[in-house]
């Protein structure tokens, strides 16, 4: 009964992303920041920057429901953590989790378990030279300024 109803919210909400993403790229070719409409007056450019703005702002409504509606709270909770830490992986980790959600590979809400077992997957995908490696630089006691006047 629940996975009927949640199949219909899916469906509903993949219509409405897929009907204004097929609304703002009617002349732009996507979502690249450039104002709408290349023929105009100079009071054409700010309104055509406030309604980029105001795509860009519903977009990131909508993605925020999405991720609600994803995860649990101690999900979303580590991932507001990793966020503030990890701003790039936290955005790829969401788009990833919105990716399975659209095409159905989700049953129930992601856990935080099940969010720490998806960050070791993409841990382990990337390549080991973005890993951060501290160098420590000694002083060694052979190359000693005093030694000369320690007669």
């Amino acid at each position: 009964m629940e996975d009927d109803e949640l199949q219909a919210i899916r469906a509903k909400r993949m219509a409405e992303l897929q009907a204004q993403a097929g609304k703002s790229s009617g002349g732009s070719g996507g979502f690249d920041g450039s104002p709408m409409g290349g023929a105009g007056g100079a009071g054409s450019g700010a309104s055509g920057s406030q309604d980029d703005s105001e795509k860009k702002q519903q977009m990131e409504d909508m993605r925020r429901n999405m991720l609600f509606q994803i995860l649990d709270n101690n999900a979303r909770e580590r991932l507001a953590r990793i966020n503030m830490v990890k701003a790039d992986k936290a955005r790829a980790v969401e788009d990833l989790l919105i990716r399975l959600a659209q095409s159905n590979q989700l049953r129930n809400k992601v856990s935080e378990q099940q969010l720490i077992d998806l960050l070791g997957q993409i841990n382990q995908q990337e390549p080991s030279a973005s890993q951060t490696k501290i160098v420590y630089n000694r002083r060694r006691f052979d190359d000693d300024s005093d030694d000369d006047y320690d007669l």
